[in-house]
């Protein structure tokens, strides 16, 4: 399994997730820049994504939803704030009505991915930085952590040589 710590930290209001890849760093960055890629990894597997916008560039946006074992759909939007392909990516995370607006109600956080090389392959730092205790804690009762640790999980078979040929 590609990750190998999540750290809660309270009084930064952050979660740090690292996933090590024997994969070079311009595949891993695909699996974030190519939508058809994307939506084969961001949503658990009980929760597959459907990317409907991709516009990975400075005030640019995604739009998606995942679709629950029951039909259920739960939509969702990046607002892009900062990319240096392929080593740098920075965008607010939303819960979204299908339009694709925010919904007022529910928590917002900053994430920050940072991909980086190593022996053998990436380093992928994930942070999902909070505006309060109270968004980082109801984030974490609605499983983030653990759908965020599945959905990671998906990218290794995605990275493997075969797995190109699929595209």
């Amino acid at each position: 399994m590609s990750v190998t710590s999540v750290d809660r930290d309270y009084d930064r209001l952050m979660i740090t997730l690292i996933a090590d890849f024997d994969a070079a760093i311009d595949h891993v960055w695909e699996l974030w820049s190519d939508p058809r890629k994307l939506e084969r990894w961001l949503g658990p597997p009980t929760h597959p994504a459907s990317v409907q916008k991709h516009d990975l560039t400075p005030g640019g946006e995604v739009t998606f939803f995942m679709t629950g074992p029951e039909g259920e759909r739960s939509w969702g939007t990046w607002r892009v704030a900062a990319v240096d392909p392929p080593t740098w990516l920075e965008f607010t995370d939303a819960f979204a009505d299908a339009e694709g607006m925010p919904l007022a109600d529910m928590p917002v956080n900053t994430v920050r991915v940072g991909l980086s090389e190593r022996a053998g392959g990436t380093r992928m730092k994930l942070q999902s930085a909070f505006d309060s205790r109270e968004d980082m804690e109801q984030r974490e009762r609605m499983g983030e952590v653990e759908g965020l640790r599945a959905a990671i999980a998906q990218m290794d078979g995605l990275l493997e040589p075969q797995a190109d040929q699929l595209d």
